[in-house]
């Protein structure tokens, strides 16, 4: 049983991570600007941008999942400022801190959530999330890196931000989105299974070209869009985030998650 601070826990992955660290039996801690109502964890009100409450948050935990993370784009979707800046202060001056305060509480495991194919990418987000990740691998506390491709809520998001298009060109690249849920199971198992360094990468069980992805989200939808198919090179799709990894596989589907999404939304 270890005692976990965990920070981005009321986002997306943490509402599917806070679940399966209990579940594991684990004592579990965020980190947040407003405490939650959840009783199963241990609320701590703080701020990595500011570096507010990060002391008294790593007081008595042994491991960290940091998945925090301020990205525009998966808040508000595309807008052309995205292409030229990214704000800093969560992914890389609240890492920073983060991995201080670890270093001085004596934090054993400090595991740091990253995103497939950061190298290839030129947009500005991508750029700020490589730097906080290589701040953890220079960091003297024992650190995992865990690298997963996109999730499947963000594919979603993107796709719905279309409908008011009657026509969607997209590429056909391959790439294998991936449930917040299979990636909070490989984070728990972690958290105790004594390994540390890069970890295998985690995609989804399905490699299909983009195109395919949003054929099937109309499908699951019930809404009528012309596909258009549109051919890109391998440096482009890796450049927009269109990537795939084989190194460890999720088990849930892009239908299954989208038969879910339709349930909650119902």
């Amino acid at each position: 049983m270890a005692k976990i601070l965990v920070t981005g826990g009321t986002g997306h992955l943490g509402h599917d991570l806070l679940p399966a660290l209990n579940e594991a039996g684990h004592i579990v801690r965020v980190l947040v600007r407003n405490a939650g109502k959840d009783r199963s964890v241990e609320w701590v009100n703080g701020d990595l941008a500011s570096g507010q409450g990060v002391d008294e948050a790593l007081r008595g935990a042994n491991t960290v999942i940091h998945a925090a993370t301020l990205s525009p784009i998966a808040k508000r979707g595309m807008r052309p400022v995205d292409f030229f800046v990214s704000p800093a202060s969560v992914d890389v001056e609240g890492t920073r801190r983060l991995l201080a305060a670890s270093q001085r509480a004596g934090v054993d495991h400090f595991i740091f959530v990253s995103i497939v194919g950061l190298e290839a990418s030129s947009l500005p987000y991508a750029r700020v999330k490589l730097a906080g990740e290589q701040l953890v691998r220079k960091s003297p506390v024992p650190w995992s890196v865990i690298r997963a491709t996109p999730f499947y809520y963000l594919l979603a998001q993107m796709l719905n931000g279309l409908k008011w298009l009657p026509a969607w060109p997209l590429p056909t690249s391959l790439s294998n989105p991936v449930d917040t849920r299979d990636v909070a199971s490989y984070l728990t198992e972690a958290v105790s299974d004594g390994k540390f360094g890069i970890r295998p990468e985690m995609g989804g069980p399905e490699t299909m070209p983009f195109s395919t992805f949003a054929r099937q989200y109309c499908q699951a939808m019930g809404i009528k869009r012309v596909i258009l198919p549109l051919p890109i090179s391998r440096k482009m799709s890796l450049n927009i985030g269109l990537v795939a990894t084989g190194e460890r596989l999720g088990d849930r589907t892009w239908k299954a998650w989208l038969s879910r999404a339709q349930k909650e939304q119902q």
